[in-house]
């Protein structure tokens, strides 16, 4: 008997046929294995149909601990006569199945093992990787998964890797990243164009350096950080210079979870999320504050080294570094050695480079827990390109996103594909960043694009691009960006209908003013829009996004003292005191865009409680209102909601938040999410009760916000309904693409 079986999933690049040769050889199999051009694996066995059966079992059950298999797909047929099993070439042909390469792993514990083995051939090599662990999508330049189709064809094997790689009983049989210190990527120390130390010298060095003080620009394995210890004040106040981040929060990287804790609080859940393969930034509470590495903030970003050369950099490094992506505000991380030079030139001290080419740049990843519950904040880096399954089947869908925080996202069949984080398409580079990695997907899982999917702004650089791709031949759907965040999580839960609860900073209304703080009833296919903040206007429009006094202003207008109170921040305005005015006439006349947001209200009251008056990166007021409102009490009276309209008023809230200003700050900030929170979850709840929907979606960047979470959880708990969010995506605009397709796939 002979069964010709296709396998799809995450299966190539993980030790996959390694296996399959291991357990077809212990049942006395005969036949073949071999990877497909579209990352599938094929598998054909001959012998008793009894044992095939059992090989086909183990298959399912056994596979490596970094395989996924999604689809298992057998023929049975008559024996060709094979008289042993072997494992092939890989051949490029594609049989239109969705597959594909598996993210970038974190280096494994046998590899560390090895590293620090002093007998070893690779002790204190910095690019020791095996089938379990090291770069993969950062490295792919095509399809299907084989070092020539990689940016490592570069490095020809010496014999002892050959000798490894053709070992089928080896760990690194057919790893393609495998290398040693004979033959593999070499690592150096650069000041300037100058060239000061090599090989793990050049670690030594840069471990010293940074204990010394100096910034050093470091490639990882999708980019460049820039890296400084956080012990040195005036290198990171140098570094924040140098990048344009005044008060945005670094990342930190520790030795391990010992070092994090010395200065962060860490749950289950967190340990868990910083030890795996995916090694992703996590945010934790902190226990002691590490001066401006997290201003203002109550969490700061930590993450565990993820390759060798992290590993070796803290054999010499005691403190804690920052470990921040190097790109300017609005582009995309710097992934080649010639960029970092010209663009970091004057902004670092020294570079620590290695010769292997990055071909897919790809960011940290970033994970908070929230209520229980890990969100992702950027899904990237340990996470991308893998798939998330679908509840239905949709073919070859494109979406592009909205405008920040830009993921793309192709629906193949039964499966997402979403694009590493890709950031601000309103810088160029970034857009076009967009474009490149959005090419590549598409290459990668061979899909013929049949309708795209966009935003409903029409002047989003996104959906310029979607009628750009589309042209006459292919639809463009035009989704309301509220309607494709609670679509992400229905789909995402494997529900036909919900009522969601939308929170964010902005998304283009249908009436054409900034939605953000909406209940909305939806099914994948459309959506009706059932309540939603009280709408204020927004003076000088995008202004107000970065000054929030501006709409305290709009939001406070009628109370007596509210001038007063404006007057007394003139110099909290760019314009000062002649700019309060010019707003409180823009005001007064009413005209402008207006806005339910969600992140505008709590800008808004950040900058009423004076915490925080100037957004200097995207969430910053709010961010910080979370952090002043951490274990405050709820004072203020219960939401007012006028139930015939679905309108959460919050201009009695803050005129109550107003003339209570003298009182604790702490139980102020946190009375406003509380409002919020809650007057939000009611709305939805009666909604839900009067359609006889059982569970209600939350999504939007607020969600990251534990407290507010948290609270709309109680609430519809305590009504006998099922709170839902993003699992597996993020739960503001870095899953959006997603819900986009999800949507489309439904308007065809």
């Amino acid at each position: 008997m002979q069964a010709k079986i296709k396998v799809n999933g995450i299966v190539q690049g993980v030790g996959f046929r390694p296996f399959i040769y291991r357990i077809a050889v212990s049942y006395g199999l005969r036949g073949y294995v071999l990877n497909l051009g579209d990352a599938g694996v094929e598998i054909v066995v001959e012998g008793e149909e009894k044992k095939i059966k059992k090989f086909i079992e183990e298959i399912e059950k056994k596979s490596p601990p970094l395989a996924q298999i999604d689809e298992i797909n057998v023929q049975w047929r008559k024996e060709e006569g094979f008289k042993t099993f072997k494992i092939r070439k890989s051949i490029s042909r594609k049989e239109g199945l969705p597959s594909i390469i598996p993210p970038d792993i974190g280096i494994c514990d046998d590899c560390l093992a090895e590293m620090n083995d002093e007998s070893n051939r690779r002790h204190n090599y910095f690019f020791t990787t095996c089938t379990n662990c090291g770069p993969r999508y950062t490295t792919i330049k095509t399809l299907p998964y084989d070092r020539p189709n990689t940016t490592m064809d570069e490095f020809p094997m010496c014999n002892e890797c050959q000798k490894e790689y053709t070992n089928p009983i080896d760990r690194r049989y057919h790893a393609q990243t495998i290398a040693c210190p004979k033959c593999g990527p070499q690592v150096y120390l650069q000041k300037g164009r100058e060239v000061l130390d090599e090989g793990e010298n050049a670690i030594w060095k840069a471990g010293e350096l940074l204990m010394n003080g100096s910034i050093i620009a470091i490639k990882g394995n999708g980019g460049f950080h820039l890296a400084c210890s956080v012990f040195f004040p005036q290198s990171i106040k140098k570094l924040r210079k140098a990048l344009g981040r005044e008060n945005k929060p670094f990342a930190v990287m520790v030795k391990n979870i010992e070092m994090a804790e010395e200065f962060a609080f860490i749950n289950e859940k967190e340990r868990e999320m910083l030890l795996s393969f995916r090694k992703p930034i996590v945010a934790l509470n902190k226990k002691k504050d590490l001066p401006f590495v997290s201003p203002g903030l109550h969490t700061i970003g930590v993450m565990l080294p993820y390759t060798g050369l992290h590993v070796m950099l803290f054999q010499k490094c005691s403190h804690p570094l920052i470990m921040t992506s190097a790109n300017m505000p609005g582009e995309p991380i710097i992934y080649s050695n010639r960029e970092a030079l010209k663009k970091l030139k004057g902004k670092v001290d020294f570079f620590l480079f290695y010769d292997r080419k990055i071909y897919q740049r790809c960011d940290d990843s970033v994970v908070r827990v929230v209520d229980g519950n890990a969100l992702l904040i950027r899904r990237s880096r340990g996470y991308a390109p893998s798939p998330i399954l679908l509840p239905f089947s949709c073919k070859n869908v494109l979406a592009l996103g909205a405008e920040m925080n830009v993921t793309s996202c192709i629906l193949v069949k039964n499966k997402a594909f979403l694009s590493q984080y890709i950031g601000d398409t309103r810088k160029y580079d970034t857009f076009q960043f967009l474009k490149e990695a959005t090419s590549h997907l598409i290459h990668l899982t061979n899909a013929e694009i049949e309708s795209i999917a966009c935003d409903l702004h029409p002047q989003f650089a996104t959906t310029k691009l979607a009628y750009e791709i589309g042209g006459e031949s292919i639809p463009v759907h035009q989704v309301q960006h509220h309607h494709a965040h609670i679509a992400k999580v229905m789909a995402e839960n494997g529900v036909d209908e919900t009522i969601g609860i939308a929170i964010d900073g902005y998304g283009y209304g249908e009436d054409g003013n900034a939605w953000g703080g909406e209940i909305l009833y939806c099914n994948y296919k459309e959506y009706e829009r059932v309540g939603h903040l009280e709408e204020h206007l927004m003076p000088g429009g995008d202004l107000a996004t970065y000054y929030p006094l501006r709409m305290v202003a709009s939001i406070l207008h009628g109370e007596e003292k509210i001038k007063k109170f404006l007057m007394e921040r003139g110099k909290k305005f760019p314009h000062g005191k002649e700019e309060i005015k010019i707003v409180l006439q823009q005001i007064e006349k009413g005209k402008g865009v207006k806005t339910t947001s969600c992140g505008r209200i709590l800008d808004a009251a950040s900058a009423l409680l004076d915490i925080c008056h100037e957004r200097t990166y995207e969430g910053e007021p709010a961010m910080k209102l979370e952090s002043v409102a951490v274990g405050g009490e709820n004072i203020t009276a219960p939401p007012e909601i006028d139930w015939k309209r679905g309108i959460l008023k919050t201009e009695p809230l803050f005129a109550e938040i107003f003339k209570r200003k003298k009182e604790k700050k702490r139980d102020l900030a946190y009375s406003v999410e509380e409002y919020i929170a809650r007057g939000l979850a009611e709305i939805a709840i009666a909604n839900a009760e009067e359609r006889g929907i059982k569970t209600i979606a939350i999504a939007g960047g607020c969600v990251y916000n534990a407290h507010i979470s948290q609270s709309i959880r109680k609430v519809v708990e305590q009504h006998g309904l099922k709170l839902i969010k993003n699992k597996n995506l993020p739960p503001g605009d870095g899953g959006i693409s997603f819900g986009q397709a999800v949507v489309a796939c439904h308007n065809r």
